[in-house]
């Protein structure tokens, strides 16, 4: 019945579902990358209460201070240069060995904070200016900077290699162009609508101050192959019904009949398992399981059930270009009956044949 209903308005639909795609994507620009070590959790936990009282009385990053080595014979030059980098606190040498020098140097800003990245940052920047020294900025906040721009830059890398490869793998499978191209799109959509409403959620509802740098591409690995499951499921089955009856829409409404139910189940119960991870008081599995969950939620009902029937039923024979399945298995259709009959059915009208079950078909759905 909502195929049907798809069926009649395929341009209202396709509009209708791409518009609140659109509109929960915009939630995306309320959207903050990186946590603090104190914003880590949902509940207060004894190392949050122990970093912030050791901010009460000592520098904010006296916890985890910058750790600097250098060559010795350089050791009064680098201590000089870190002292007096912005956004440190202090700094002090704390071991000297086989000719390298360890200075600890205590940040100004809370650990993992903007502020603390800058200073690290900064400090590098100033070390890399000292000829011969050779100094490296290591510990647990420049440890953290780091993996935060690994992790932008795979992010980067990653998500154009991995839509290509399903790509490809659409191309493949489908014999066509234009619809692996439309399904890629959708993918991409739904991924930047789920990421849009969970940043409305865990900003806007929940409080939390921003988005772990894990989460994009967790989220968008998750998203992606669930999503293109799904595609495959129901475009196979539509593209074999579409040969089978010979008109797409035929194909598009039969697909979607034979493979709602499974899809909706799945999706359903999918994201009831990483709404889940929703108890676990840990910031980053939380937003993991909101943004996957409500992604799931959207492919499965919006974007599996609607968009895609809609594209499907709006393009016609034009959806599988280059090719033309229906056609082709309408012409064969035709040549295979003019074969076994001569061109004429029993009543002598030419170009209608004779199904298998005695009935006449005119090669229309």
């Amino acid at each position: 019945r909502f195929g049907a209903a798809v069926a009649r308005r395929p341009g209202a639909v396709a509009l209708a579902s791409t518009v609140l795609l659109a509109a929960l994507a915009v939630g995306l620009s309320s959207a903050r990358l990186g946590l603090s070590q104190t914003q880590q959790f949902r509940v207060r936990a004894p190392s949050v209460v122990a970093l912030q009282a050791l901010r009460a009385h000592f520098a904010a990053g006296a916890s985890d201070p910058a750790v600097v080595i250098a060559q010795e014979g350089h050791a009064r030059q680098v201590l000089d240069s870190v002292r007096t980098s912005p956004g440190v606190a202090s700094a002090r040498i704390i071991t000297r060995s086989r000719g390298l020098v360890q200075i600890s140097a205590s940040l100004t800003a809370e650990p993992d904070t903007p502020a603390s990245f800058t200073a690290i940052r900064t400090l590098r920047r100033n070390l890399a200016r000292l000829t011969g020294a050779r100094a490296a900025v290591g510990g647990v906040v420049a440890t953290d900077l780091d993996v935060g721009d690994a992790a932008r830059h795979d992010l980067a890398v990653i998500v154009p290699v991995i839509l290509a490869v399903v790509l490809v793998v659409l191309l493949v499978l489908l014999r066509c162009v234009l619809a692996p191209v439309l399904l890629t799109l959708t993918v991409v959509g739904t991924y930047v609508a789920a990421m849009g409403a969970g940043t409305l959620i865990s900003r806007g509802v929940l409080g939390y101050p921003g988005l772990d740098n894990q989460v994009p591409l967790l989220a968008f690995l998750f998203l992606v192959a669930l999503g293109v499951d799904y595609n495959i499921f129901l475009i196979t089955r539509t593209r074999e019904e579409t040969v089978l009856r010979h008109s797409t829409g035929a194909g598009v409404l039969h697909g979607l009949a034979a493979t709602g139910g499974v899809i909706t189940s799945a999706g359903v119960l999918l994201a009831s398992v990483f709404a889940a991870l929703a108890v676990i008081p840990v910031i980053v599995l939380t937003e993991i399981g909101i943004i996957v969950g409500v992604g799931v939620l959207l492919d499965t009902l919006v974007v599996r059930t609607a968009t895609v029937p809609a594209l499907a039923n709006l393009l016609g024979e034009r959806f599988w270009w280059p090719a033309h399945p229906a056609a082709a298995a309408h012409r064969a259709a035709r040549g295979k009956d003019q074969r076994g009959g001569h061109g004429a059915t029993r009543d002598g009208v030419s170009g209608r044949g004779e199904t298998d079950d005695g009935a006449a078909d005119d090669g229309e759905s």
